[in-house]
């Protein structure tokens, strides 16, 4: 069987892209509403002005989402995304691998200090 290359699009699809940022965008406005005292009893001046901050909210934190994971989307390279590690990621390309024979100390550890000379 022949893989499919990898693509940006099949990293997130833009529904689920929008989704998300709207799943953020519906939670940002609930709490700014909550916060607001728009689901108490008040006056209609102070319900409207909860309901305009509230949307304004969502609609901020629905761009800088959607904003957001295009951004770090961008920076997947999706022929990586496949890819097998087998080595650590954090370590220089020229440090020996610890699964390599030979790339331990030559001197052995004690539990209670430095490596202790070998006969």
């Amino acid at each position: 069987m022949t893989d499919k290359p990898t693509t940006r699009r099949d990293l997130m699809k833009p529904v689920q892209l929008l989704g998300l940022a709207f799943i953020a965008a519906l939670f940002a406005g609930f709490v700014t509403l909550m916060s607001m005292g728009f689901f108490q009893t008040r006056p209609a001046d102070e319900i409207q002005r909860a309901l305009i901050v509230g949307l304004v909210a969502a609609g901020a934190t629905f761009i800088v989402t959607l904003v957001s994971l295009a951004l770090l989307l961008l920076v997947v390279d999706p022929t990586k995304v496949t890819a097998t590690v087998d080595r650590p990621l954090l370590l220089p390309k020229d440090a020996p691998d610890a699964t390599t024979p030979g790339a331990a100390s030559d001197a052995p550890r004690t539990d209670d200090g430095p490596a202790a000379p070998r006969a």
